[in-house]
């Protein structure tokens, strides 16, 4: 890492009062000293985004899109580093950690041509008598100070979502990252702030409070934001969008993605979209497969292709290169998805694999016949189990998924058509994806939630329109 010290607010770096150790999750080790905001640091930021609005919103679009493009090659050029950095702050695997990384960069050059396209459109407002001789059309325009707020398993590119958007709309961004994976952003606001004086743009385009949640109260209640974007729990989500309004809030929240299998699926495929799309980054993504629903007349055969696979996930150290499940982010999350575990099987769940703690990581769990109302069927378990129920058919399927209170992605595996436009007409989610995982994102394609899950679009072209406000004109020629 090469950034300065303290904490980039306003036009430099301010000393933070105290720094707080982060720790490898894996052995505990010491990793760096981070920077701890304060409130106080928290309403100064805003004040220096408020200032500077209206010099950033009058940015040429070839100045953000410049922007950017350095921003993209400044990350490129070290990206070995941001990899291994990852690792260390996150305890995520390596081969994780790389495709974040590569993600970052394609979200970046995305945002970056996405400026090219903000544009707006002629109204003819002569369908109206009174619209006569008269000129309209609209523009968009930023919505004005943004507040970023990011979860702990992707920091880099959920903060890069949040900023590459905003710079892209022309709007000044506060980013508030995780209190245990900072470092990253840190260094990630560093490069934007080096490409943004490389350019001529305000440094307050971008700046960062680390810190508690009184730290991020004090950003999303603040009135003079134009929006709060945050990723992170439902619950937490929830309480954000009530302190924040009337203002804009843009929620990407939780979810107990599912998995259906149909009785006319590639069962191999399904199985191996299981074993990849449950255990991904330690199953610390809100949209790796949590349930699995298959139908009756092919669950043995599902489940039997899983379990005799489920040596292929390589749990261990998250540094080397066949690693696919290791330790979670801290300690109280490893006993709390243990305790959800124990909890499924004193409901009459049956354990089928995994399930204990081996030298702190939790192994590859799965879990059959799990019942409504416990925590790892109707919350979001964020660790490395997947839970197995049957059903008749796809139609019940599809009835079980919807109940849930959550709906950000959803898959199927069937070779029917018929059935698979079904399940995108009916599956109450953002987004419904046949025959792969229901983790898989394009970060170009609009990502979001229904009900629980979430409101509001990311994914660059579509954020900066979330960013952005349309502005009537109506001229009458003299």
């Amino acid at each position: 890492m090469s950034y300065p010290e303290g904490l980039p607010i306003g036009a430099g770096w301010v000393p933070a009062e105290r720094t707080e150790t982060i720790r490898f999750p894996y052995d505990g080790s010491e990793v760096a000293q981070a920077p701890v905001g304060t409130p106080a640091q928290a309403r100064a930021a805003i004040d220096h985004a408020v200032a500077a609005a209206p010099r950033i919103a009058a940015l040429s679009s070839r100045v953000r899109r410049s922007v950017l493009l350095r921003v993209h090659d400044a990350v490129a050029q070290r990206r070995a580093e941001f990899e291994d950095l990852l690792v260390l702050e996150t305890g995520k695997p390596l081969v994780d950690c790389k495709v974040e990384v590569a993600r970052t960069l394609v979200t970046l050059s995305a945002a970056a041509e996405e400026v090219a396209r903000l544009h707006g459109e002629t109204v003819p407002l002569d369908l109206l008598p009174s619209g006569d001789g008269l000129i309209g059309f609209w523009t968009r325009k930023p919505i004005g100070v943004v507040v970023g707020i990011a979860g702990f398993n992707y920091p880099l590119l959920l903060a890069t979502h949040k900023i590459a958007p905003a710079i892209a709309a022309g709007c000044p961004i506060v980013c508030k990252p995780a209190p245990q994976t900072p470092l990253a952003t840190l260094w990630l606001l560093h490069l934007v702030r080096e490409a943004a004086a490389a350019e001529g743009a305000p440094a307050e385009i971008a700046q960062l409070v680390t810190g508690d949640a009184e730290v991020g109260s004090a950003l999303v209640t603040d009135p003079r934001l134009g929006a709060v974007s945050f990723t992170g729990s439902a619950a937490v989500g929830h309480r954000i969008a009530r302190a924040a309004a009337p203002r804009k809030t843009l929620l990407e929240l939780g979810s107990n993605a599912a998995l259906v299998v149909a009785d006319d699926a590639d069962l191999d495929a399904a199985a191996d979209a299981v074993l990849r799309g449950g255990f991904y980054a330690s199953g610390q993504a809100c949209i790796s497969v949590q349930r699995l629903i298959v139908v009756e007349s092919v669950a043995e055969q599902v489940l039997s292709r899983v379990l005799d696979r489920l040596g292929e996930v390589v749990v261990g150290d998250p540094r080397e290169e066949k690693t696919r499940v290791s330790a979670l982010i801290d300690e109280r999350s490893t006993r709390r998805v243990l305790d959800w575990i124990e909890a499924a099987r004193a409901a009459g769940a049956k354990l089928l694999a995994g399930g204990s703690e081996v030298d702190g990581v939790i192994e590859p769990t799965v879990l059959a016949d799990v019942p409504d109302g416990v925590d790892c069927w109707d919350e979001e378990i964020f660790g490395p189990v997947v839970c197995v129920r049957t059903v008749s058919d796809v139609d019940e399927a599809i009835d079980v998924v919807n109940a849930s209170r959550y709906g950000l992605h959803a898959s199927v595996f069937t070779r029917s058509l018929k059935t698979a436009f079904e399940a995108v007409e009916r599956l109450q989610v953002g987004g419904v994806v046949v025959n792969e995982v229901p983790g898989f994102r394009s970060d170009v394609m609009p990502y979001g939630g229904v009900k629980d899950s979430g409101a509001g679009r990311e994914g660059p072209r579509f954020a900066i329109e979330e960013l952005t406000v349309t502005r009537m004109a109506v001229i009458r020629p003299a």
